[in-house]
């Protein structure tokens, strides 16, 4: 049964657009820091490189796992008070965060800022959940799939800012970025309505916002279980691209950085293509568990050309493809919303977080060691692309999953028209 939230409190238009340039800012503002953090970590430690690199992969756990405890906490809350308060004072945790790591006197700053930076992002999961207030059901996997655009904006633009600030100095983007994040705060005062209307907010309590209990939300209901399993193969997947593509294109195809550089920026801008326009279209089509499986298989076959791709020209061919793959996730959270009470898109969209906070604690170790092992041949070889090949393995077992529940929605339904069930014949819902 889909549950629809309340239509009668419905913000005007304009506040989805102040949460995209929300996501927008604040994933800009993350990505000025991103070439700039690790050689401030390195200047920290008197310039020794494989200390900071290996203290660097303590912030990133810390980054991860702050995620996964916070997102749960933040939703159920914005659950509980709405989805304003904790959009707003999120914003200012993050503005005053990055003041604090703009005047870091040590690398234990550094890394408390970056505890308390993972715990603010975890807004991201109220602004899913605002998308999710304010449109309706066969709209909401458009309205992710800008968010998604955002998400992707931030990625391209804000690595490329950030380094020409950190030319100047190293510590000029952190105060860019606490700039970005308390003028968007003072701003949303102004112009953000509260999504959830009052009827429908639940009380917080801390048995609903531990992370384990937000994944039990998502057994609650069998089909959203289906695809949150899915949707976690994905995001495990995805994490290839984070995990080694670097490397990859170093090794393999002795890509120096501005390559590798130009190449991010294409996937970010073929990815901002797909899910800020492209979405919509598709789903309007094909419903939202057809473009679930569209996205899967556009996935499966960018990340297999990446790992046969003989020469790096081949790379630039599997971008756009790959980039397809960004048809899935709006597709499957607009299912997902359509499962759950209005009261609890909060909770829901904590869960996914988390479950992607899993994937990003899980990923790179399974793709790095992948990696190592596939290099350890002597080359050149197809094995350098090992770590895409069990990319691959997990998006063809996430679509064996969508494609299976399909078919036997199909059977069902072709049983009811032959006259074999009883009663009226069921509603065939697109998704």
């Amino acid at each position: 049964m889909r549950l629809q939230p309340m239509q009668a409190h419905r913000p005007r238009r304009a506040t989805l657009s102040f949460v995209v340039i929300t996501v927008a800012l604040d994933l800009l503002a993350f990505g000025i820091i991103i070439p700039v953090l690790p050689r401030l970590v390195q200047e920290f430690l008197g310039g020794e490189t494989i200390s900071a690199a290996q203290l660097y992969g303590l912030f990133g756990l810390t980054w991860a796992l702050t995620q996964f405890i916070g997102a749960p906490v933040l939703g159920a809350l914005s659950d509980a008070v709405g989805r304003r308060p904790v959009i707003l004072l999120s914003n200012l945790a993050l503005g005053l965060d990055y003041l604090l790591m703009a005047v870091a006197p040590g690398v234990g700053w550094l890394l408390a800022g970056r505890a308390v930076g993972g715990l603010a992002s975890s807004s991201f999961t109220t602004a899913f959940a605002y998308v999710a207030d304010v449109t309706d059901a066969d709209r909401r996997a458009a309205g992710f799939g800008v968010i998604g655009a955002a998400f992707a904006f931030g990625f391209i633009a804000g690595p490329a800012l950030g380094g020409v600030l950190g030319a100047v100095d190293l510590r000029l983007p952190f105060w860019v970025a606490a700039g970005l994040c308390l003028a968007n705060a003072v701003y949303g005062i102004f112009v953000l309505p509260e999504s959830l209307p009052r009827d429908l907010r639940t009380p917080f309590t801390w048995r609903k916002a531990n992370p384990v209990a937000a994944l039990r939300l998502l057994r609650s209901n069998t089909e959203v279980f289906r695809v949150a399993v899915v949707l976690f193969l994905s995001s495990l997947a995805h994490e290839v691209f984070p995990a080694v593509f670097v490397l990859y294109a170093g090794h393999r195809y002795e890509w120096d950085q501005l390559t590798i550089g130009f190449a991010l920026a294409g996937v970010g801008v073929a990815s901002a293509a797909v899910q800020g326009g492209l979405v919509r279209r598709v789903v309007a089509r094909l419903g939202e568990r057809r473009t679930m499986m569209a996205g899967l298989v556009c996935g499966a076959a960018g990340a297999l050309l990446f790992g046969i791709a003989p020469s790096g020209a081949w790379i630039w061919l599997a971008i756009p493809v790959a980039a397809l793959w960004g048809l899935f996730g709006p597709a499957a959270q607009g299912l997902m919303t359509q499962r759950i009470a209005a009261s609890d898109q909060g909770r829901l969209q904590g869960a996914l977080t988390s479950l992607r906070g899993v994937s990003g604690l899980i990923g790179p170790v399974l793709f790095t060691a992948s990696f190592a092992a596939g290099v350890s041949q002597p080359g050149p070889s197809i094995a350098w692309g090992a770590p895409f090949f069990v990319a691959v393995i997990l998006l063809l077992l996430a679509l064996v999953a969508i494609a299976k529940r399909e078919f036997a929605a199909g059977k069902a339904d072709l049983r009811a028209t032959r006259g074999f069930g009883e009663g009226p014949l069921p509603t065939r819902h697109r998704a």
